[in-house]
């Protein structure tokens, strides 16, 4: 199983004949020859296309899939009867199952009958199939630098996310935590990676990892553990579910896009990959399991052209139709990674498919990358690797590690999964077809270069290298929340043309058919568009030469395929469907043409041509159109559909939130014609009717634009302020409730989610270093100046500054000796002048006494009381004054000066009795 990793482009290649030629037994005489004999040359390049051109022969398993009639019990039957293992149903799919026999070869070029013939000929055996190990390879770039290992998190370096403090070569167009600040983080929704494994104790995946979403099908086990060898060459899926769903703020690596969501692994692609194992992958739990990603496909060689075999097209459909609950389980793929082959992701099955969401890729320059695939059917684009000086992508790694190496349309699939992700959790009503709807309405070309940008009929900019441009984050959340579900799908089969036409060399063979887009059949009527497929089988003897276009009655045209100097096949498409997004929105009914361009490479005898057998055109959309045209927020995405591919950079970033500004700015146009009185809030110039949306200029403020719907209002609401010039209501930065102006700086209150810094008056996720959240007011407020960090409490601190020390909660000013902290005044004041250090102002608060004085009954006194003496404790700087015997308390007592200063003596009276 190889690795869908494209080799490090070369400065320079030799054309694909003279490197073919090379190869050759005898190549070096062989060359040496054709420049001698020209006769000699020519037969020579004749013969060298048939040499060439030889398929490659299949390789059979000892797996079948067997339709049975009779349920699981007759499978069982009738497995055990011919010797078989019955490993069970294949994916969701009714009465076809999976026979395993081990006493077949497991790999052989030769397909198996004999025994297996009685099988086939069994009443209960509708259908069987040995299976083929097909060729699919992981869409990460080959030639990756050697792993470096980080300790630290690397949310630093996710240009592609946001822009830090030191990084200057940082796009953050997609909005990806700006859809985090309105509150989506993926929760509640499940993925899986369809992969070589996932690492499941990696400490980013841990925490969200799913075993319900997750099975290893190479195995039959319910682990999808990568199996880990010296080169780590099952790493791909560990990478690509840590850009899906790594866990935030763990200190480890980085931030998943959608790092609340739960994240699963199938492994299927460490073995032979065969239509079953195809097919089981696609089909697990679709109920349970939300979106599934891969970023793998058929060889990316530029000369294979391959799909999903039976069985898998099956589960695509069963998914699309029964997963999720009916909402149709969401397929996302990596377009590929041919393009230094000169590969056209339209001889991709995948995703060439109606039902997956196909992604492109960009550098961070907004330029092609060297592995880029054009076809007519990518949908969207995000950033990803590009040369090997440039940028690329930080990940998850296998054994617990991280990665700055991950790169190709391996990692534009994870994201856009991670995207969608944060949609289902802002609507998780979506459909299949709802999220494709989104990205194309959402989607932007901004400073992505290509000469192919055109518009199409429904007025959006669409190229066959990104699609419909840069995914954002932001906008598809935001459309989300508010979306309706699409009109229910239609499929019309516009055409069906079985005309042979030849194909000559060096010419175009140009087939046009009118449709009405079966206007007069309700359940199949087609006005807008969605999908395009052109079904096509032709003939040719060298397959790479041809090119085929298809152009739409709105004059838009799709390269459904392109030439790839690599392919040299002379077995021609055999209803091969072509598919395209470029005329989404657009009108079906009217004139389609397509076109075929034969253009002979010098490999090839020009006078061989081919032949276009059939071709059909199937139309997918809607009777209805997809969107409100009435309601507000059409107006406002129609205007933010125009695009500016050529803007510069830093424009770009800021171009949606211009879009609203632009809106506001238009002015009325319209003349009074209402003849009753108008609304209270209208002004001087009338109104049109009635209500205050009627009025053509306002006494107090406006609210909206002329496309969305103006409203006249006495004051302005939550989320706007009032501009007393133009007596307009003008939106406030996002995260602002309230405000004074357009400025982030400008806010006087915030939205749900954010807190108020009173200093900056800027809405802020998180309050900076010395203030803390106050939830019940939503401000930042200052911690105490003792304080280096706070809680929500002033006065409990979480890090005091220097020259205060933690004492409780808090932190107090380490005060000199004779001196303590007052909570009144809030700094030192001195003991009273009994104590040498204290706690409190009092006599009562000394800790140790001062000089000259004595400790009695925790105070400090300058002499001891009757019946006490000051006795010297060790250790201590002053006496503490102690109790006298029993004996003497029990006889008068007199004190009498004695001889010496400062002496007493004791008399005690009765001395006699004493002694």
């Amino acid at each position: 199983q190889a690795g869908r990793t494209a080799p490090a482009p070369s400065p320079r290649q030799p054309p694909p004949a003279e490197a073919a030629l090379k190869r050759l037994p005898g190549a070096g005489a062989a060359a040496r020859r054709l420049t001698m004999r020209p006769s000699a040359a020519w037969l020579l390049l004749l013969a060298l296309p048939a040499c060439l051109a030889a398929p490659p022969r299949p390789v059979y398993t000892n797996h079948w899939a067997v339709q049975v009639l009779g349920g699981p019990g007759e499978a069982a039957r009738l497995a055990s009867a011919y010797g078989y293992v019955n490993l069970g149903q294949i994916g969701n799919l009714e009465n076809y199952y999976h026979f395993h026999h081990s006493r077949t070869i497991r790999r052989s070029t030769l397909s198996s009958r004999g025994r297996h013939n009685f099988l086939r000929m069994d009443p209960k055996v509708k259908w069987l199939q040995q299976q083929e190990v097909k060729r699919r390879v992981k869409r990460h770039v080959r030639g990756d630098p050697p792993l470096i290992h980080f300790n630290d998190p690397m949310w630093s370096k996710m240009w592609y996310m946001h822009c830090g403090v030191k990084n200057n070569r940082c796009r953050s167009e997609m909005n990806i935590p700006a859809a985090w600040q309105r509150g989506y983080t993926g929760k509640n929704v499940v993925v899986t990676i369809l992969d070589d494994g996932i690492e499941t104790s990696h400490p980013d995946l841990v925490q969200n990892y799913d075993p319900q979403a997750s099975y290893d099908v190479n195995d039959n086990d319910c682990d999808p553990s990568p199996r880990y060898d010296a080169s780590n060459e099952n790493k791909h899926g560990t990478r690509c579910a840590g850009q899906v769903a790594a866990k935030a703020n763990n200190s480890h690596c980085i931030v998943g896009i959608a790092y609340n969501a739960r994240i699963g692994g199938v492994r299927m692609l460490d073995g032979d990959v065969t239509d079953v194992v195809e097919a089981k992958s696609l089909g697990i739990r679709p109920d349970y399991i939300d979106i599934y990603s891969a970023s793998w496909g058929p060889d990316d060689d530029g000369k294979t052209v391959d799909g999903p075999g039976e069985l898998a097209k099956q589960a695509f459909e069963y998914g699309i139709k029964k997963g999720r609950k009916g909402l149709g389980s969401i397929f996302v793929w990596a377009s590929g990674n041919g393009g230094r082959e000169g590969d056209h992701c339209s001889c991709d099955g995948y995703t060439n498919s109606i039902y997956t969401i196909s992604i492109s890729s960009s550098t961070d320059s907004g330029l092609k990358p060297w592995y880029l695939e054009e076809c007519a059917s990518t949908l969207a684009t995000t950033y990803s690797s590009g040369a090997f000086y440039e940028q690329k992508i930080v990940t998850t790694d296998l054994r617990h590690g991280c990665t700055e190496g991950h790169t190709g349309t391996s990692v534009s699939a994870p994201i856009v999964t991670g995207i969608i992700a944060l949609a289902l959790e802002a609507n998780p009503s979506l459909t299949w077809r709802d999220v494709q709807h989104l990205i194309v309405k959402t989607s932007r070309p901004l400073h992505l270069k290509a000469n192919d940008w055109k518009t199409n009929g429904a007025g959006r900019k669409v190229s066959h290298l990104y699609g419909y441009g840069l995914v954002n984050a932001e906008a598809i959340v935001m459309e989300a929340k508010k979306w309706k579900k699409a009109p229910t799908q239609q499929v019309c089969i516009g055409s069906s043309d079985r005309t042979p036409r030849d194909i000559h060399a060096d010419q175009i063979v140009r087939t046009t058919t009118v449709t009405n887009a079966c206007a007069n059949h309700y359940d199949q009527r087609v006005v807008y568009l969605e999908h395009v497929i052109v079904r096509v089988s032709i003939e040719h003897p060298r397959r790479g030469d041809l090119q085929i276009n298809l152009t739409s009655p709105s004059g838009t045209e799709s390269q459904l395929l392109a030439r790839r100097a690599f392919d040299i096949s002379n077995e021609g498409f055999k209803n091969w469907e072509f598919m395209t997004v470029h005329c989404w929105g657009e009108k079906a009914e009217g004139e389609w043409t397509l076109k075929i361009h034969d253009t002979p490479s010098h490999m090839r005898n020009p006078e061989r041509r081919g032949k276009l057998k059939e071709w059909s055109l199937i139309l997918y959309g809607t009777a209805e159109h997809p969107y409100n045209t009435t309601s507000p927020h059409h107006s406002q995405s129609r205007m933010l559909e125009i695009s500016a591919p050529k803007m510069e950079p830093s424009k770009a970033a800021v171009f949606q939130s211009q879009m609203e500004v632009v809106e506001e700015e238009e002015e009325y146009t319209a003349c009074a014609n209402y003849l009753s009185p108008c609304h209270p809030e209208c002004g001087n110039k009338g109104c049109d009717g009635p209500t205050a949306d009627q009025c053509l200029n306002c006494i107090h403020y406006s609210l909206g634009s002329v496309k969305a719907g103006r409203v006249c209002v006495s004051s302005c609401p939550s989320g706007y302020f009032g501009e007393n010039a133009s007596r307009r209501c003008r939106r406030c930065q996002k995260a602002c409730e309230t405000c004074t102006g357009r400025g982030r700086n400008q806010c006087t209150s915030c939205q749900r989610g954010f807190y108020h810094h009173q200093e900056t008056n800027a809405c802020v996720v998180f309050c900076p270093a010395g203030f803390y959240a106050d939830e019940s007011q939503k401000l930042c407020l200052e911690c105490h100046q003792s304080c280096k960090k706070c809680a929500s409490d002033p006065d409990k601190h979480i890090l005091c500054k220097d020259g205060f020390s933690p004492l409780g909660a808090g932190c107090l000013p380490e005060c000199q000796p004779g001196m303590h902290f007052s909570k009144e005044t809030r700094k030192c004041e001195r003991c009273h002048a009994s104590c040498q250090t204290c706690v409190g102002p009092g006599k009562e608060a000394c800790i140790q006494c001062a000089k000259d004085f004595h400790l009695h009954e925790w105070r400090c006194v300058p002499a001891c009381s009757q019946g006490f003496y000051p006795e010297a404790v060790p250790g201590l700087p002053y006496k503490v004054c102690t109790r006298y015997s029993v004996l003497l308390r029990s006889f008068p007592l007199k004190l009498v000066p004695a001889s010496g200063p400062g002496e007493n003596q004791i008399l005690v009276h009765l001395q006699t009795v004493v002694s």
